[in-house]
């Protein structure tokens, strides 16, 4: 997903006079003012983004997850995703009714050696929907996520947004990042019951939408500030206490799926295959035994690299604790601009070629995936264009592609170069070109 570029396109490029309040006043190839709006500061998060910030403190946190990537060692894949700082959206929160949702019960995991994908060749993909970002915000390409740099989705008008995405769209997929030091408030160890009952209360919004997937999903790159998890960072019994603490509040949810970490790079792929094993196996142990659960490769999680970086084959060595395959699922992110990193408006590829070996490496292996993140200029022609072709050819793999989930809506505001946040006025919506045309116009549900 993100790499390190991200670029909330400012204003046409032109300087103005001063930015306004959460706007961009810095970065790396940044033209536009350095100066902010009385009562905002500007604030660097990374080298290639700086926003205008409250000056006694962010009241709205400052988001940094957008989606940049680093260029990949192969300079024809640069699966790279931004984790830098778009400006959250400064619509006023709507009241949402809290729901309870009732657990499900689970089904045990059947023995079996290999997943055995559903559907049929053009039968159309069973999944699609669009990520709800926020308490990903404030997340970076190392693996750095500051606490405060969370801008919860609850707070504005996020459940509203899940509720629109499923019952008048017809979506029931929505992916709900979160950083692991936000689950525990900065200290690796037990989830902080303020901080998880926050991103539960996502959680809770989108079962009760009446989506069919919610997926947690972990934003750190395989990361905890700067160290790659088990190659000199957190530990695997770390990073897999992490995921059987979540486990066991969610295992008699039969509708969420575990999303294991958001775009590694970076990193050795056969030691990142054993610290994934370690939490699946901590997972499946923790009484979630029928979940999906979502293994990502190196290289940003790059659809298109997945079999040339080797994540294929070593993800394909990991296993629920009976030896079946049962439900693990490979998760894949592919965006559609020069250099793949999500930072730009115009789409350049539709990804047919990319998607099409991976589908048929799919068949032959007998197992699945889904594209968690994807996306491009939300009224683009290119992107209407590359990006429902993208669609189209996933959907004639239907039988091996879960889905997708586009990025991103939550609290990404108008201005956000991959935006697929809909706009309210009063009880209806109006959703992004993009939005409406490929990622809701191609699915068949």
């Amino acid at each position: 997903m993100k790499a390190a570029l991200l670029a909330l396109t400012a204003a046409a490029g032109t300087a103005i006079a001063q930015q306004q309040g959460w706007g961009q006043c810095g970065g790396k190839g940044f033209t536009g003012s350095t100066k902010c709006v009385s009562g905002y500061t500007c604030h660097t998060t990374n080298e290639y983004y700086a926003q205008c910030i409250p000056s006694s403190g962010p009241a709205k946190p400052t988001k940094t997850t957008v989606k940049h990537h680093k260029p990949t060692k192969k300079p024809t894949k640069k699966p790279h995703k931004p984790t830098t700082t778009a400006k959250p959206t400064t619509a006023k929160a709507t009241t949402v009714k809290p729901t309870t949702v009732k657990p499900t019960t689970t089904k045990p995991t059947t023995t079996q050696q290999t997943s055995s994908p559903t559907g049929g060749s053009g039968s159309g993909v069973p999944y699609a929907g669009v990520n709800i970002a926020g308490f990903d915000f404030g997340c970076g390409t190392d693996g750095t996520c500051t606490v405060s740099g969370a801008y919860p989705p609850t707070d504005s008008n996020g459940l509203a947004q899940m509720d629109h995405f499923v019952n008048d769209d017809g979506l029931n997929t929505l992916r709900l990042p979160v950083g692991w030091q936000y689950l525990v408030n900065g200290q690796i160890g037990n989830l902080d019951s303020t901080n998880f009952g926050k991103y539960d209360k996502l959680m809770q919004g989108c079962l009760s939408s009446g989506a069919e997937l919610c997926i947690i999903d972990i934003h750190n790159y395989a990361r905890w500030n700067g160290q790659v998890i088990g190659q000199g960072g957190p530990t695997n019994a770390q990073f897999a206490d992490l995921w059987s603490q979540l486990a066991t509040k969610y295992k008699s949810q039969s509708k969420i799926a575990f999303g294991i970490m958001n775009e590694p790079h970076d990193l050795d792929i056969g030691t990142w295959a054993t610290s994934v094993q370690a939490a699946v196996t901590a997972i499946r142990k923790a009484g979630a035994t029928s979940q999906k659960i979502l293994l990502p490769g190196t290289n940003y999680a790059s659809a298109e690299a997945f079999l040339d970086n080797g994540s294929g084959a070593a993800l394909s060595k990991v296993t629920n604790p009976d030896g079946s395959t049962t439900n693990l699922i490979f998760d894949v992110h592919k965006y559609l601009d020069s250099d793949n990193s999500g930072t730009h408006a115009e789409c350049t590829t539709n990804n047919v070629a990319a998607f099409t070996t991976l589908g048929d490496w799919l068949r032959k292996e007998k197992r699945q995936a889904i594209l968690t993140e994807t996306g491009g200029g939300a009224n683009e022609a290119s992107c209407l264009k590359a990006l429902c072709e993208q669609f189209a050819t996933m959907n004639k793999y239907g039988d091996v592609y879960l889905g997708w989930t586009g990025w991103s809506a939550g609290n990404f505001d108008a201005s956000y170069v991959l935006g697929e946040t809909p706009t309210q006025n009063g009880n209806s919506w109006t959703d992004q070109p993009l939005v409406k045309q490929c990622v809701v116009g191609q699915f068949h549900g």
